[in-house]
């Protein structure tokens, strides 16, 4: 019997719980049709309309993406707008639509802990606790071996896909690094918690001028990590790898791809 929609809908409650999903947060099956057979999953972060066009193309049925596309005031899904082009030429080629997000965040193998494992860290734990111990959003942790924030920041140049934003950082060069705080994508909204101001640098996507600066100024007065800014997308594309495995071996026989395509939104940097 073929896989269907919602067997792999099933497969996804299962692996990134939708219980687990902010409240604000708009997750799990967004467009397609339950029935219909599933043969091909292509994942990406983003819904855009490359990545449609990429798994139409490749004979996806279904594209698994992180951010949900239909999140904050869709009032209209006419065709000139970008949204509603991109559900119409998923409806048109036959592939449905599936979001993890935020439930995809907080599990043991999910945006913040892939980013955490790849730079080291051990004894790690969720900055904000779940429902679990082992489950919340953002990780921190310690390294085995210390470092500096230079050597982190190239690091992190390395281990991430290239955009043109780089790695931003905002603390001394030289600054000895052993205890690091994590989150992929936007964190600033965790700036203040405990976990994060005990480490030595907080790694980030998103922070905006007034919320970073007045956190370099505290710290400056009282001590605090310093912050290393990094892209969107590139942080949480790290998670699609490990996410594709985990479907693979859930769905035998279920094709599982993932996309390269940077959906990073900036082309270039012009550097002063």
């Amino acid at each position: 019997m073929p896989t269907t929609v919602a067997e792999v809908n099933a497969v996804a409650e299962a692996l990134w719980p939708l219980a687990g999903a902010e409240s604000w947060d708009a997750p799990g099956l967004l467009s397609g049709d339950p029935r219909a057979s599933v043969s091909h999953i292509h994942l990406a972060v983003d819904a855009v309309l490359d990545t449609v066009d990429e798994a139409i193309d490749l004979g996806a049925d279904l594209l698994l993406v992180h951010h949900p596309l239909l999140l904050r005031g869709v009032t209209s899904i006419a065709e000139d707008r970008y949204k509603g082009a991109a559900l119409a030429r998923l409806i048109r080629g036959g592939c449905a639509l599936i979001a993890a997000h935020t439930n995809a965040d907080i599990v043991e193998t999910g945006t913040s802990a892939v980013l955490a494992q790849r730079l080291g860290l051990t004894e790690m734990a969720p900055i904000v606790a779940g429902a679990s111990p082992s489950r919340g959003i953002g990780r921190y942790g310690n390294l085995n071996i210390p470092t500096t924030l230079g050597r982190l920041a190239r690091e992190l140049a390395e281990l991430l896909p290239a955009t043109a934003g780089g790695v931003r950082v905002s603390g001394e060069f030289d600054a000895a690094v052993t205890s690091i705080a994590v989150c992929g994508g936007a964190g600033d909204s965790l700036l203040r918690e405990t976990a994060v101001l005990g480490s030595d640098v907080y790694v980030t996507s998103d922070l905006r001028h007034h919320p970073a600066s007045e956190f370099r100024e505290n710290a400056k007065l009282t001590g605090g990590p310093a912050l290393i800014d990094i892209s969107h997308w590139a942080s949480e594309w790290l998670w699609l790898d490990g996410a594709a495995q985990e479907l693979r071996d859930a769905l035998n026989g279920v094709t599982v791809t993932v996309s390269e395509l940077r959906t990073d939104p900036w082309d270039f940097v012009v550097v002063q």
